[in-house]
């Protein structure tokens, strides 16, 4: 007879029951299209209206997309909605960047060489620090430093599970932090934006995706001393002393591989140094012309092709230096591979961007948001209470629909315009999300790479299963979610900008 399961693990098994009966994120968002245009058609004849928040005096209705007009806007639409999709250009521009970057070795590379270079004492807090960094190379992370981290603890006579369960906490957990901008906040931003143009189309045209830069870098500092606290503290302990037999050498850089670095550095600084001098000088060309000149510039309107450059030029010139690119012919051709890999991106935003134009032009997304917001200050829902059950409700939905575009795609129509409704901006909404979702990352068996670090992990423990791995990253779920809303509660409390230009509270 075997071994009756507690509580937790039937849990555990409940919600990899429900998420795997859950439609794939291309077909949910079909089914949500589909499902505004039957509400459109049957809360049109209600007569619903709200005043329109942006606009004083102006009524707006449902709209009917089941009428002739509809049928007609559906049809003639169809190609623009999926071609304007806020996020498809922006991910692809920049991931030609990262792509060159990461296929050349330049990613791998460099993550190694940080890793390898960090003195013992330092080996967690430096593995949880390029966990978080990696975020920057898209999911380059994810694949790298979990069984590099492992590689390094047993090396050194660790449990090599706890350095793989550091670098997943830093890689997932720390996924939307970052002292530099990255694809997830073009990705994030631009459907954040689209969302507060629902209710203020002036506003959003004021916004850019670096809405949560100084946020998301102060809490790179949080999350890395927090993942190093809860490996030595909690983890690690937990895990005694590795009894197994599997060892491995950690590959050390290449003298190569060292020149590709410093040539790849040489250029990011001269690349650093040619995007200075297009902002900073007066009279520069992409500099603004207003109080604040820098944030308020064409530069910073961008930034997108601006990163993109930025991944590009040193992934060139590391493949150059290395072999890994000998002619044009394999620039293009791992530009190409780069953009093969994103063929599922480009499938779900066909329907994600049919769903978001049909929610917008039926304006359901603004009559909710007003309805909804007039719901929560009756209930007295506001302020730091109000915050603090959306990053609940956020942090639920990550542990059955693991991407994190598909789920901001769906709750940005709808919470942002709330939220700007309750005079609470759409950078700090976009935040609170961003918290929610890394912080559950770890823990939520659907996550896509939730199977790739068990693994990892079978290699040193081969009973490791989905309920062990989650009892090991439920410390750094736990602690990274109650240490990042404390932080968020703060920033709030002193209203300090998330970004350039971005306010906490929204006029």
């Amino acid at each position: 007879m075997g071994k009756k399961k507690g509580i937790f693990q039937r849990s555990l098994d409940g919600v990899e029951v429900v998420g795997n009966k859950l439609p794939h994120p291309v077909t949910l968002f079909a089914i949500l299209a589909l499902l505004v245009l039957l509400l459109s058609a049957a809360l049109s004849p209600l007569g619903i209206s709200v005043e329109h928040p942006g606009e004083e005096g102006e009524m707006v209705e449902i709209k009917n997309l089941l009428n002739g007009e509809g049928i007609n806007y559906i049809f003639s639409s169809m190609t623009d909605n999926f071609i304007g999709f806020a996020p498809l250009g922006v991910v692809l521009l920049t991931m030609l960047g990262i792509g060159i970057a990461e296929r050349a070795g330049l990613i791998s590379a460099i993550l190694r060489g940080f890793v390898l270079a960090v003195p013992n004492r330092f080996i967690t807090i430096g593995l949880v620090f390029a966990g978080i960094m990696s975020s920057v190379a898209s999911d380059a992370g994810y694949v790298v430093l979990p069984p590099l981290g492992a590689l390094l603890f047993a090396a050194v006579g660790r449990h090599p599970l706890a350095g793989l369960a550091a670098a997943f906490a830093g890689v997932s957990g720390g996924f939307s932090a970052n002292l530099v901008l990255s694809g997830t906040d073009a990705l994030l931003g631009e459907l954040t934006i689209a969302g507060a143009a629902i209710v203020d189309p002036a506003y959003a045209e004021g916004m850019s995706i670096a809405m949560n830069w100084w946020f998301i870098a102060a809490s790179v500092f949080l999350l890395t001393i927090i993942g190093a606290w809860v490996t030595e503290r909690i983890v690690e302990p937990r895990l005694g002393e590795y009894k197994g037999e599997y060892r491995e050498k950690v590959e050390k850089l290449t003298s190569l591989e060292k020149k590709g670095l410093v040539w790849a550095v040489v250029s990011i600084v001269v690349s650093l140094i040619l995007a200075a001098l297009l902002v900073l000088p007066e009279g520069a060309p992409m500099r603004g012309t207003g109080e604040r000149p820098i944030i308020e510039s064409p530069f910073m309107s961008s930034l997108v092709p601006i990163i993109a450059i930025l991944f590009f030029i040193p992934g060139l010139v590391y493949g150059i230096v290395t072999k890994a690119v000998k002619n044009d012919k394999d620039v293009a051709y791992q530009l190409s591979d780069t953009m093969a890999s994103m063929g599922m991106f480009i499938v779900l935003a066909f329907t994600a961007g049919q769903f978001v134009a049909y929610f917008n032009e039926s304006n359901m997304g603004l009559v909710l948001g007003v309805y909804g917001a007039d719901f929560l200050q009756n209930i007295n829902l506001t302020g730091i209470p109000l915050v603090l059950v959306f990053i609940i409700i956020a942090a639920f939905i990550n542990i059955f629909i693991g991407s994190a575009s598909a789920k901001w795609a769906m709750m940005a129509p709808i919470f942002v315009p709330i939220m700007m409704q309750l005079g609470y901006s759409p950078e700090l909404t976009q935040m609170a999300y961003r918290i929610a979702d890394s912080s559950t990352n770890i823990i939520s068996p659907l996550m896509t790479y939730f199977a790739i670090i068990i693994a990892f992990a079978q290699k040193y423990d081969k009973k490791m299963g989905i309920g062990t791995l989650v009892s090991t990253m439920i410390p750094y779920s736990i602690f990274f979610l109650v240490g990042w809303t404390l932080m968020l509660i703060v920033w709030m409390l002193f209203g300090v900008e998330l970004g350039p230009g971005a306010p906490i509270l929204y006029e």
